[in-house]
């Protein structure tokens, strides 16, 4: 009865801690996606005004390549394939098996799932602590309420005070794993619903990129010349 006991000492506060540790890692996560989001929203609109007020195209990679944010990321992918610079000069002849307003569209969608990522980071983890936190708890809670049972049974003491304080300490473990589960489920719904807003945003400043290069025939003055294919002779007519 007496290693039990010990056993029970060390779950219960252990269930409780490790609850505790999961509610700081989601309010950390909140500040940090928080800023990230915010931070993230300010340079696009800095971006998008000065790319979008830009006098040619050359001007524009210019700003792209000078500003931060996700979209100005988008922007130097495109720019690199505009100018010829996603194929290294001994590559060449790929430049001219594959099309270039296929690459940029690639590339395009490519750096799209990569800024994704990024914003994306840690929402695995809201996710886990938000469905793991009430079994957690729970399991804390039983784990109390059966050595409080097992020590009823033995002891043959079934009076409040005996297990008031027993099963009073281990329900503290149910409470405390909802307590760090449901901020830990708001806050992950929440910021799931600005990252779609925000691949949305990237999903319309790719199309208006790539039409913008398409107006311009996927080229600007600082492309990389490209020697032209020369065409196979055509057989001789009989």
């Amino acid at each position: 009865m007496m290693e039990s006991n010990d056993i029970t000492a060390m779950i219960v506060p252990g269930v409780l801690w490790t609850l505790i540790v999961f509610s700081i890692a989601t309010w950390a996560i909140l500040l940090i996606k928080g800023l990230q989001f915010a931070r993230n929203r300010v340079e696009n609109k800095r971006f998008q005004k000065a790319f979008w007020e830009a006098k040619s195209m050359e001007e524009g990679e210019s700003i792209s390549e000078k500003r931060p944010g996700t979209m100005a990321s988008i922007a130097r992918a495109g720019f690199d394939v505009i100018t010829g610079r996603d194929i290294s000069p001994r590559n060449q002849d790929l430049a001219q098996k594959i099309n270039r307003s296929d690459r940029l569209e690639r590339t395009l969608r490519q750096q799209i799932q990569r800024e994704r990522r990024s914003l994306e980071g840690g929402l695995a983890i809201l996710a886990s602590i938000g469905s793991t936190s009430p079994f957690i708890g729970l399991f804390g809670t039983v784990w109390g309420i059966m050595e409080a049972l097992i020590t009823i049974g033995e002891t043959g003491e079934a009076g409040l005070d005996t297990v008031a304080g027993p099963i009073g300490h281990a329900l503290i473990a149910t409470g405390v794993g909802i307590a760090a589960a449901v901020p830990a489920v708001l806050v992950y719904n929440y910021f799931t619903r600005r990252l779609k807003l925000n691949v949305s945003l990237m999903d319309d400043f790719a199309h208006d990129f790539y039409s913008l290069a398409q107006q311009h025939a996927f080229q600007s003055h600082t492309s990389r010349p490209v020697a032209p294919e020369i065409p196979s002779p055509s057989p001789a007519m009989g």
